[in-house]
């Protein structure tokens, strides 16, 4: 049986995407929302003779990954985030870049020699590799309309795949991917009247008009912090609000704090998009949390470490 295990954002929807419109296969899907990325403990080892790993982090998983090539399983992982020590096995192949400026569909794409170039770019907007995502859209000859799509169909992907649980989400990540299956164009996706376009382009609008009523906690030159409440629609919101916060003012960070109900806070953390650095190494001082340098986060930061948090980053990026 093969495994395809992958990140529920866009940037691991759209990785398995690529593959499995140029290399069909028949495979069991396991993912999950966004913050869930120890799925591949997730994959029984005494069924699985390959497994498929797509933009989640080889070190939150090495402990799984080492269980599966000790038991002989083929494993083809593709990510950019970091990876602790890569084991040597004749049964791992690996596609790992950490650059900050690349994302596992980019690299997907680049395997594929721009097969679905076209999806690459979808999913690069979606993760907010925008250089990458405008210098691919040149050279596929898009116009700025065009662009504009894509953009937009990224940024709503992306933004299906936060949440608490699955149920926080308006599709879950699995039947997303199914249904993006059958556009193998994804402009076909977008011109299609009342299609998933149309749905999570309305829901996200919705939520982040509430997202830009939020409370600010702390705004200096280097961090600006936002308070989100309790709700799925924060929860939903609070990956592609920094990611927009971020590319309104890109040479600072930006931090968006989700109260979670056992008052700690969920955070995503954004590097300045002008000094992608040390996101993933700020949150990892934390328990839970963890990323890579443009982007990172923290599951649960309890709220006496709030202060602690803001010092550190501020002075980080300074």
């Amino acid at each position: 049986m093969h495994y395809d295990v992958f990140n529920g954002d866009a940037d691991g929807i759209i990785a398995l995407l690529q593959l499995r419109l140029a290399e069909p296969k028949v495979s069991k899907l396991i993912t999950g929302v966004k913050r869930d990325i120890q799925l591949l403990q997730q994959v029984p080892v005494n069924l699985a003779t390959s497994v498929t790993v797509l933009d989640i982090s080889m070190e939150k998983n090495i402990a799984a990954l080492a269980g599966l090539l000790a038991k002989k399983v083929e494993v083809f992982y593709v990510d950019h985030h970091r990876t602790g020590l890569v084991p040597n096995s004749e049964y791992l192949t690996e596609l790992i870049d950490t650059d900050a400026n690349t994302c596992t569909s980019l690299l997907v794409n680049q395997h594929l020699a721009g097969q679905y170039a076209l999806w690459a770019i979808v999913a690069a907007f979606g993760d907010n590799m925008l250089q990458a995502a405008e210098q691919l859209s040149q050279q596929a000859g898009l116009s700025a309309q065009e662009q504009a799509q894509l953009k937009a169909l990224g940024i709503y992907i992306n933004y299906n795949g936060y949440g608490r649980s699955v149920e926080d989400l308006h599709i879950a990540p699995d039947t997303l991917f199914n249904t993006l299956l059958n556009y193998p164009d994804p402009f076909t996706l977008v011109n299609e009247a009342d299609s998933i376009f149309t749905l999570l382009e309305q829901a996200y609008l919705s939520d982040m008009t509430q997202a830009k009523q939020a409370k600010v906690l702390h705004d200096d030159s280097a961090l600006q912090v936002i308070e989100l409440e309790d709700a799925a629609w924060s929860r939903r919101v609070s990956g592609v609000y920094g990611n927009e916060l971020a590319n309104l003012n890109p040479n600072k960070a930006h931090a968006v704090f989700t109260l979670n109900i056992d008052n700690t806070y969920t955070v995503s953390l954004r590097a300045p998009i002008n000094n992608k650095i040390g996101a993933g190494e700020l949150c990892a001082q934390f328990d839970t949390g963890g990323g890579r340098a443009a982007a990172a986060g923290i599951n649960e930061l309890p709220k006496e470490k709030l202060g602690n948090f803001i010092a550190l980053v501020s002075k980080y990026y300074q």
